[in-house]
């Protein structure tokens, strides 16, 4: 196991085309770290080049004590599981699982104890004669995660290895990858662009866009204290909602209001009021997560206004409705499914927030959050876990 640190590291392309923007992110020994973001936002690039598939445009990565710049992959004592299971079709499980260790000239009773290891740990016992075209692909997505195993490397990464699965397998893989790792414990960095993924797996979740880390931190923090629009946006399902307005003041109480031609306005909590308090008469972009949304025509007006349902969506013990504002805003809530009680596609009702669930941005699809830490600028040569 080791701790992988990544300081300063771009990648610019020819032409000038960045994909990764001097990112710095220390992951400590034994962590199970997840690289979340859209499609483009440097996460695999991120992930290539921690295992030496891309050179670095500049900057440092170290593996433990070791600067890895010009190490070749074969030498990081990394192992990589891909998308693609990439598994030899005419070997069998055992063989697929060997093959490395062979290629390495590792003694056989060594080659046999680590195969047999790793079948126990991934439940493949029974089918280590099998070749691959006799396996689902659950199983061959095993298979890959043993060969990377019996390397007993010091960092694993995973390159959105279980995206080929059916939904339902996927559920099943993350539960189980994640046992894997708390019984292994060895340092593990994984890329998805699927951000239920991300927080049910990594203890440490970096999401990252056009080639930054707009925040690190744990499932918790980045889904409860998002440090900007994009971060509070991209994390959570159904996504945050966002209604563009302003802050003002009344007496003590800041308020954030839509518009002056739309009554609808929300009185800001404490703390967050504390730090609306210097913002007010600017634009202000309001975040409401869709659970934070209720309907209760009996709410007051300093946290409620009307809106007419739009769609109904039944989920079971819960379901999503999309409710438009009188400015045409459209807005989901996710409320508990009760028989009989349920408002109908046309109906004005009134809805209440929830205030210790309510965010506010600065405006622009980064925006930071109005109650976040101003990032410090790291010392030279100092890794942060979080950069803006």
């Amino acid at each position: 196991m080791a701790q992988v640190t990544l300081d300063r590291v771009e990648k610019i392309y020819k032409g000038g085309v960045r994909a990764v923007n001097g990112i710095s992110l220390t992951i400590d020994d034994g962590r199970f770290v997840v690289l979340v973001g859209p499609s483009g936002c440097g996460k695999s690039t991120t992930l290539r080049m921690i295992a030496g598939l891309e050179e670095i445009s500049s900057g440092t990565i170290s593996i433990g004590d070791r600067v890895v710049n010009t190490v070749a992959p074969k030498d990081r004592d990394i192992a990589m599981v891909f998308q693609n299971y990439a598994l030899y079709p005419h070997m069998s499980v055992y063989e697929n699982m060997a093959f490395g260790l062979k290629l390495r000239k590792t003694p056989k009773a060594e080659i046999e104890r680590r195969v047999r290891d790793a079948s126990a740990i991934l439940g493949l016992d029974d089918y280590l004669e099998r070749k691959p075209k006799a396996l689902s692909g659950g199983q061959r997505q095993r298979v890959a995660v043993g060969r990377a195993i019996v390397r007993e490397p010091a960092c694993f990464l995973f390159d959105e290895p279980l995206s080929n699965l059916d939904a339902k397998l996927r559920v099943t893989m993350r539960s189980e990858l994640k046992a894997l790792h708390q019984r292994l414990k060895t340092t593990t960095v994984y890329v998805t662009h699927d951000q239920e993924e991300a927080m049910t797996l990594g203890d440490l979740v970096v999401v990252m866009a056009n080639g930054d880390i707009q925040q690190a931190g744990t499932p918790d923090e980045v889904f409860r204290t998002p440090v900007n629009r994009f971060v509070a946006g991209f994390v959570g399902m159904p996504p945050m909602n966002f209604l563009e307005g302003a802050l003002s003041r009344a007496g003590e109480q800041v308020l954030w209001r839509e518009s002056a031609s739309n009554p609808a306005q929300i009185v800001l909590p404490e703390p967050l009021a504390a730090h609306a308090k210097a913002r007010v008469g600017q634009p202000c972009v309001l975040g409401i997560r869709p659970g934070a949304i209720s309907i209760r025509p009996d709410a007051p007006d300093s946290l409620s206004f009307l809106v007419t349902v739009a769609v109904v969506e039944p989920l079971g013990e819960q379901t999503d409705l999309r409710l438009t504002t009188p400015s045409g805003v459209l807005l989901t809530a996710r409320v508990p499914s009760v028989h009989g009680h349920m408002p109908k596609v046309g109906e004005t009702v009134r809805v209440a927030i929830d205030p210790a669930r309510v965010h506010a941005f600065e405006p622009g699809p980064f925006g930071r959050a109005l109650d976040a830490p101003v990032p410090a600028e790291p010392a030279a040569g100092t890794p942060a876990e979080t950069a803006a």
